[in-house]
């Protein structure tokens, strides 16, 4: 009996009318359009965009040079040369990412011992030749001034969550 009830289904083509139902029942209904540079959606605090160097409050940058970030980067985008100074800590002199690599898994985030390098919720940029897209120490960490009232309220959120 079942064999006979699967025939006539295939028959009918049951599945293509259930499936032209369920279109119908979407082609009357509202449609929800955002006008994007107007209006915003809500972000995730845990949004993972453009990359930032974080500084300590007394203005000295936070990243040891202990490229673990570097090493643990998938697509090696990462690149970092460092030298120790007069009081013996050892700092960046070159940080490197090349955002054409990048693929924005967050591995560097939660490898860094002292939360130096943080993905923002920063996502509208661009480039218009490659080299546009190869962020320097210096553009990292500008970066990091501008959006560091964001990145503290996203690290409080995240440990309220906890």
């Amino acid at each position: 009996m079942t064999k006979i009830f699967e025939y006539l289904k295939g028959l009918t083509l049951w599945e293509l009318l259930k499936g032209l139902r369920l279109t119908s029942s979407y082609l009357f209904s509202r449609k929800v359009t955002v006008q994007y540079p107007e209006e915003k959606t809500p972000q995730s605090s845990r949004f993972r965009g453009l990359h930032a160097l974080r500084r300590y409050p007394n203005g000295e940058e936070r990243c040891i040079a202990c490229k673990l970030c570097e090493a643990v980067c998938p697509a090696l985008a990462i690149s970092i040369e460092s030298e120790q100074r007069e009081d013996g800590t050892r700092r960046t002199t070159k940080y490197e990412i090349d955002l054409t690599k990048c693929i924005f898994c967050g591995f560097c985030e939660e490898s860094c011992p002292v939360d130096s390098i943080v993905e923002t919720r920063h996502f509208e940029y661009h480039g218009e030749k490659r080299g546009d897209l190869l962020m320097t120490k210096d553009d990292l960490l500008a970066v990091g001034d501008r959006m560091e009232a964001q990145i503290a309220r996203d690290r409080q959120q995240e440990s309220d969550y906890r």
